[in-house]
């Protein structure tokens, strides 16, 4: 039997941010990015009314897992605009994953491919259970740039 994944809402007016904690690799860009809004020591965690749709919405599409998502509860032409035009850039993180961010196709060693829209995080260390994508496992591994 297929384990099921876990998946949390947390809503404001105008957004729902969505998270799935087994995707999340704990690279703390939420924390830091939006302190006010993620509170890891306070359940709930997630205080989405505590930011701005639109610095929501920049701060999950940086997020390097997909552990946090979003759904816009009103149509929001601009911030759907925005976002589409975003350009690929590819950022190596000082003893962590290859950030790729904007829409990408990945063709799996199976022939199969997938689609990102958002930023990606690409394993550099080989430590990673679910390759080619990261899982945090470099930290387990102590893994350093040379």
């Amino acid at each position: 039997m297929a384990e099921r994944e876990i998946v949390k809402e947390y809503g404001r007016e105008g957004l729902a941010v969505i998270w799935k904690p087994k995707k999340c690799i704990h690279s703390e860009v939420c924390v830091k990015t939006l302190p006010e809004v993620y509170k890891p020591d306070k359940k709930p965690w997630i205080h989405a009314g505590n930011a701005s749709v639109e610095s929501l919405v920049e701060q999950i599409d940086r997020c390097p897992s997909g552990a946090l998502s979003y759904r816009l509860t009103k149509q929001d032409k601009e911030l759907k605009s925005k976002n589409k035009s975003m350009s690929q850039k590819v950022e190596v993180t000082p003893n962590g994953p290859l950030m790729v961010h904007g829409e990408i196709e990945i063709k799996m060693v199976d022939g199969s491919t997938e689609t990102k829209k958002r930023t990606t995080a690409f394993c550099r260390c080989g430590a990673s259970d679910n390759k080619p994508f990261c899982d945090g496992g470099h930290r387990k591994i102590e893994f350093e740039d040379s």
